[in-house]
C-alpha cells in the first residue's frame, strides 16, 4: 500500500511529544535543531536514539564528531524551538539563535534553563527511509530544571500544561 505523506504527517501528529533541540560541535561552533523525535532504549547501559532527516545541516558534525546533545526543553523556551526549527528569526539558527550555553561534561554545547539533558556518543547510524538513526550511548547528563513544566507538541502545535492530574501507575512504587 502507498500511504500519502500528508495522512501519515497527519496521524503522526496526534500522538504529543516533548520538544528537543540538538546540539553539536562544528568544530568550535555550536550547532543546534528542534527535535522530537527521540526515545529512549536501553537503561543498561543508558542508550537514546534521535532520527534526523538525512538533508538537515547538522548531520556532517554529529557524523564528524561522532557526538550529540539532547537538550529537553522547558515550556518557557518556545522561542528556541522556533529559532532551531529555522523560523525566520533574528538571532537565527546560523547565530546559534542566541542561546546562552556551557559546554558539558564532554564538551558538547547544553543550553542554559533546559530541563535536562544528555550527552551522547553515537554507536550506531542507520539509513531508515529519509532519515538517520543516530543511536548514542548517554556519556554525561544533567537535571537542572526538574519541576519546570516541559514543552510540548501536538497538532503541529505548542501545548501547554494548563490543568493536569495524575495517577499511579499499576504496580509500580512511588519513588521521591
Amino acid at each position: 500500500m502507498n500511504v500519502p505523506t500528508a495522512d501519515f504527517r497527519s496521524v503522526m501528529s496526534q500522538f504529543a511529544t516533548g520538544v528537543t533541540v540538538v546540539t553539536a560541535l562544528d568544530g568550535d561552533r555550536p550547532r543546534g535543531i528542534t527535535v522530537n523525535a527521540l526515545t529512549s532504549v536501553s537503561l543498561d547501559p543508558p542508550v537514546v536514539v534521535i532520527a534526523l532527516d538525512r538533508k538537515r545541516f547538522i548531520c556532517p558534525a554529529i557524523d564528524a564528531t561522532k557526538a550529540y546533545a539532547v537538550n529537553i526543553l522547558a515550556e518557557h523556551q518556545q522561542w528556541l524551538s522556533d529559532c532551531f526549527a529555522g523560523a525566520n528569526v533574528t538571532p537565527n539558527r546560523d547565530a546559534f539563535c542566541g542561546a546562552a550555553w556551557t559546554p558539558g561534561a564532554t564538551g558538547l554545547p547544553v543550553l542554559d534553563g533546559a530541563i535536562a539533558t544528555l550527552e551522547c556518543r553515537v554507536t550506531d547510524r542507520f539509513e531508515v527511509g529519509d532519515h538517520y538513526l543516530y543511536v548514542g550511548a548517554v556519556d554525561a547528563l544533567t537535571l537542572p530544571e526538574p519541576e519546570a513544566p516541559p514543552l510540548l507538541y501536538h497538532r503541529r502545535r505548542y501545548l501547554r500544561i494548563e490543568r493536569a492530574t495524575t495517577s499511579r501507575v499499576a504496580g509500580k512504587e512511588e519513588t521521591p
